[in-house]
């Protein structure tokens, strides 16, 4: 998992999806060597588990990809079931979120390199918190994916030091081994 983004000149894309993935392997980290039950577990007055966290960002990702392409995002979340989208539900598991965490980054990647460029735009959704009739580049995109997934990075960095004292530089330590 990445943890320094080395600086890929003459390629933004490439330097870009490198940052969205280091954030991605700051939120996986946080779950090694967990149980499910560990991972479930929200040991503050917050909602916030690290496996709920980890299906967040990786629906969110999807929803971002799916606006991006101009396709309908197949696991769109209503006012009801927004909850959902931070805990595991029914039969999910933690493996089960990374490997469709694995898939969704897999087709951003191959959407973003297949893009003739990061100048191409799409609108952003109808919602009190973005501007009216406003669109943002694939280049925003991918840079609000790392806004994204870094400040739920952080969160999970406090989560998992709460469940069991370690560090993301004890687990990124791990994670070499």
């Amino acid at each position: 998992m990445v943890t320094h983004v080395s600086e890929s000149h003459g390629d933004e894309r490439g330097t870009l999806l490198a940052f969205v993935e280091a954030q991605r392997g700051a939120i996986r980290r946080t779950l090694l060597g967990l149980t499910e039950e560990q991972a479930a577990s929200r040991p503050s007055v917050s909602g916030l588990s690290l496996s709920g966290l980890a299906k967040h960002v990786a629906e969110t990702e999807l929803n971002w990809l799916r606006m991006a392409q101009r396709q309908p995002n197949e696991k769109a979340r209503t006012q009801e079931t927004w909850g959902d989208s931070f805990r595991l539900v029914g039969d999910e598991t933690v493996p089960q979120v990374l490997a469709f965490w694995d898939g969704v980054a897999a087709e951003t990647e191959e959407y973003i390199r297949s893009a003739p460029d990061l100048d191409a735009t799409f609108p952003l959704p109808e919602a009190p918190w973005f501007p009216k009739d406003e669109e943002v580049s694939l280049r925003w995109f991918l840079v609000h994916l790392v806004e994204e997934i870094a400040r739920h990075a952080g969160h999970a960095d406090v989560i998992r030091e709460s469940l069991d004292g370690r560090t993301a530089f004890e687990l990124i330590a791990e994670s070499r081994t």
